[in-house]
């Protein structure tokens, strides 16, 4: 839903538990945009969801988490290992049976189980899984509360990583082109004005510690913003067609997606502009004058 002002429209964003209810949502017309896995953007157009893929949440932002005294000190140790991801269709399970394939493991090596995110610090903790990946700030939680470690950032093993992409429905697409442009333009300069600043990302963390937008301690998210700077960036947001084609072509031969898809039947990057182009002044944000764009 909008709400429409002289200074710009209103996003109102939404919170979903699971990824069944994102898709009934969709399908209902309940939403008209929302950050999804990559690879269940793909699987939602194979099933007929007029959705089209119009830019990403965000690049990198992912890592693969183990127990602070673990004797996992690489990739090949995590054979034989319970390691939790956030779902089938996530980017996070096809990059796993990516590095399988290139330290020369078999693809049921690593017992790969679906955990919900918020959910895998505390396995780890409790010892019921020995490792996970997920995106932040979940991979961070256990670092930054004593009894985790880092094995790898996903930009050190695959660069400019991708996760969650921004899907936007056809119709809206056709209908509200204006409003879908205006929508991915706020993206865009939030991004941009993130990542132009160190003290940018100190601010907006202590924004997204407001109960309306996240349940975590600007300590949490500040260390994610910080440590180190480039654990997560927000800007080169374009869809890209060779990132996406190597997703899809992993996500098939695991049996992730139910067959291939070409990427012009579920991405649309005509709304993609040069950041050069954007210029809004986001310091007045924090201050709650000027309006939201996006939102999960």
């Amino acid at each position: 839903m909008t709400k429409h002002s002289d200074e710009g429209s209103l996003f109102r964003s939404q919170k979903f538990g699971d990824w069944p209810t994102v898709k009934e949502a969709l399908i209902s017309k309940e939403i008209g945009a929302v950050f999804i896995l990559a690879p269940m953007a793909m699987q939602l157009r194979l099933d007929g969801i007029p959705i089209k893929v119009c830019y990403l949440g965000h690049r990198d932002g992912t890592a693969i988490v183990v127990g602070k005294d673990s004797d996992i000190h690489d990739f090949g140790d995590l054979a034989g290992k319970i390691c939790a991801i956030p779902s089938r269709y996530a980017n996070q399970n096809i990059l796993m049976h990516k590095m399988m394939r290139k330290w020369n493991m078999e693809p049921d090596s690593i017992d790969l189980r679906e955990v919900p995110p918020p959910e895998h610090p505390t396995a780890l903790l409790s010892g019921s899984i020995d490792a996970y990946i997920v995106g932040e700030p979940f991979a961070a939680k256990a670092e930054l509360g004593g009894y985790g470690r880092v094995l790898y950032h996903t930009k050190d093993i695959w660069e400019d990583f991708i996760s969650c992409v921004l899907v936007v429905r056809e119709d809206l697409i056709i209908d509200e082109r204006e409003l879908v442009q205006e929508l991915i333009d706020g993206i865009a300069k939030s991004g941009k004005w993130l990542d132009e600043d160190q003290e940018h990302r100190m601010d907006a963390a202590e924004m997204a510690a407001r109960g309306d937008y996240s349940p975590q301690s600007p300590d949490l998210l500040k260390y994610v913003l910080s440590k180190p700077v480039d654990r997560v960036k927000y800007t080169n947001l374009a869809p890209l067609k060779k990132d996406f084609d190597e997703i899809m072509e992993l996500a098939y031969e695991i049996g992730v997606l139910s067959d291939r898809i070409e990427f012009e039947e579920y991405a649309d990057d005509s709304f993609v502009k040069p950041l050069s182009e954007l210029d809004w002044n986001m310091d007045k944000l924090a201050s709650g004058n000027e309006p939201k764009s996006g939102g999960k």
